[in-house]
């Protein structure tokens, strides 16, 4: 099992979760997160920490495209582990339907 990071991170970009990870699995693109599922020790502690509710485990249904979106990205992307502030329309874009077509980009984040 690994914790995949899901639609309702895209456009929020939350990173409450990079600072508790104890194996720095996450990856920063310019508006979305993602975990690097051949690194996840499926510890859990990253999953309450989202505000958004964006960090799920692999094991529930339909999320095979989020762990292959997951790999694919934490592959080119910088690796981030300290905090920083979300998006400046985060609260507003937090819970919007359908945001991988509507805001996902592929460019890098600065990584940490």
């Amino acid at each position: 099992m690994t914790y995949v990071v899901i639609d309702n991170c895209i456009a929020c970009k939350y990173t409450d979760c990079v600072e508790v990870c104890p194996v720095d699995c996450f990856y920063e693109g310019e508006n979305f997160l993602v975990i690097h599922p051949d690194e996840c020790i499926d510890c859990g502690v990253c999953e309450p920490e989202c505000p958004a509710d964006a960090i799920c485990p692999d094991t529930e249904p339909g999320l095979e495209s989020w762990v292959e979106l997951n790999r694919k990205y934490a592959e080119v992307w910088p690796v981030i582990t300290q905090r920083r502030e979300p998006l400046p329309d985060a609260s507003d874009r937090d819970g919007e339907a359908d945001k991988l077509s509507k805001y996902f980009s592929e460019k890098p984040g600065e990584g940490s």
